[in-house]
């Protein structure tokens, strides 16, 4: 910091502000405007005053004082007479947007989560699909269009896809939203594209060839993104199915496979990448029997797959899988709601089913239940709750449950953001669960 003196004056539109903390506004608030005003680099110049430096701001002065009282304090606390639209719109002139999500609900707890708040959705029973953002907003699938909130739960204008059914949702950042649709094959379009997240305006189509020739319609089903900026995407028209691959930068296709080694590409219902393999997961369903091949895209190598030929019944079973590359395993839930495991090191096996079955089959009227894997912990929906495991001694243990508020039953939940949405069935209701933050002391 120089030879800055530690305490300063700021004039917001005529009330003053005096602090003594300007080295921990700079430290702590590196990336906001506090940030460039205390870091020598940026060689911000202070108002010319007679005792001490002082910064003048054009900005609300009722909003600046609650920011500089939560970076002092770590609390939030807004007075009646400060609109929180207003507020928030402030923290973000000061590029301190994180510190107040962070000061509205503390950091993901599985165990601690409260539901917060409920939205409900415009339309009845037309909704499959919910995606979490990274900054905790949402976008939801209602067949042919896509309605989108941000953090503070505020729609945006909607992401309507020209009538084609949404298959899945994935956001590259909180700015930018990937989409996939299935084709219509009376109008020739379908695909995947980019859209704005705040304005709901299509950025780019991407396009699908073979290597031969360039396809113009195609229904892309599942995808996935990984941190190397590619995205993957389950592709087929009326001759082939495969996987394609595009890269974010370029947005342009880089490869599609429709085959891996004996791999099944075929009915795929969920991809996801493995960062520490550097493989692609990959689950499917063909003549009724679910399977998972592991495919490694260097060499075009099928590396893992189950089941093996003398175990394929178990897999009929099997509702739901995601893998856990942390601890080597895969986790599968079957018709009745049960847990079983894999694991990714071996060969020819078995899933080791948790011991506690409960014998019941999920109602023939109930949506199949899902898991999701996050920060060590799992999360199977079943009917209208979502239950949370942990690994105790090698047998995963369910150590808190999230019971619904009202819609009916799960079809789908997603986590992002440090917040879990959970979308039901009726009305298009969606659930939103928060770790509360951590009092002041």
């Amino acid at each position: 910091m120089g030879n800055r003196t530690d305490k300063v004056r700021f004039n917001v539109r005529g009330k003053i502000f005096e602090t003594s903390t300007a080295t921990t506004l700079a430290t702590e608030c590196r990336n906001s405007m506090f940030g460039a005003m205390f870091d020598d680099a940026w060689k911000l110049q202070p108002r010319e005053s007679v005792n001490e430096e002082e910064y003048f701001i054009d900005r609300d002065p009722d909003c600046f004082s609650v920011l500089l009282n939560l970076l002092g304090t770590g609390g939030l606390d807004v007075p009646s007479n400060v609109p929180e639209k207003l507020l928030y719109r402030e923290a973000h002139y000061y590029g301190l947007l994180d510190h107040v999500r962070k000061a509205k609900w503390g950091e993901f707890d599985s165990n601690r989560l409260s539901l917060a708040h409920t939205v409900s959705g415009r339309v009845p029973n037309d909704c499959e699909v919910i995606s979490a953002s990274p900054d905790g907003g949402c976008a939801v699938a209602h067949g042919g269009v896509v309605r989108v909130y941000d953090w503070m739960l505020e729609e945006h204008p909607t992401l309507n896809l020209d009538y084609q059914r949404v298959n899945d949702i994935g956001w590259i950042d909180s700015d930018n939203i990937v989409i996939t649709v299935r084709q219509n094959l009376s109008r020739g379009v379908g695909g995947m594209g980019i859209f704005s997240s705040s304005t709901g305006e299509l950025k780019h189509r991407f396009q699908l060839t073979d290597g031969k020739d360039q396809v113009k319609g195609f229904t892309a089903g599942v995808l996935c993104l990984n941190s190397e900026g590619k995205i993957f995407a389950n592709c087929k028209d009326t001759d082939k199915e495969g996987i394609g691959v595009w890269d974010q930068a370029t947005e342009k296709q880089i490869n599609f496979f429709e085959s891996f080694d004996g791999s099944c590409l075929d009915n795929v219902l969920k991809i996801q990448w493995l960062d520490a393999s550097n493989c692609l997961f990959v689950y499917g369903v063909a003549d009724n029997q679910s399977h998972i091949n592991l495919l490694d895209f260097r060499d075009k190598n099928m590396v893992w797959s189950w089941p093996d030929d003398t175990k394929p019944s178990q897999s009929s079973y099997v509702q739901d899988i995601i893998p856990m590359e942390e601890i080597n395993s895969i986790c599968v839930v079957d018709l009745y709601g049960t847990l079983g495991f894999l694991d990714l090191r071996g060969t020819k096996q078995s899933v080791r089913w948790n011991s506690n079955r409960e014998g019941k089959i999920v109602n023939s009227y109930s949506y199949h239940p899902k898991l999701k894997f996050h920060g060590g912990q799992l999360f199977c929906s079943k009917d209208d709750n979502i239950s949370v495991y942990c690994d105790a001694l090698d047998q995963w243990v369910s150590t808190s449950s999230l019971e619904r508020s009202q819609g009916g039953l799960i079809r789908d939940f997603s986590i992002g953001g440090d917040r879990l949405f959970a979308l039901l069935s009726e009305k298009n209701v969606f659930d939103v669960w928060e770790t509360p933050s951590a009092p002041i002391i």
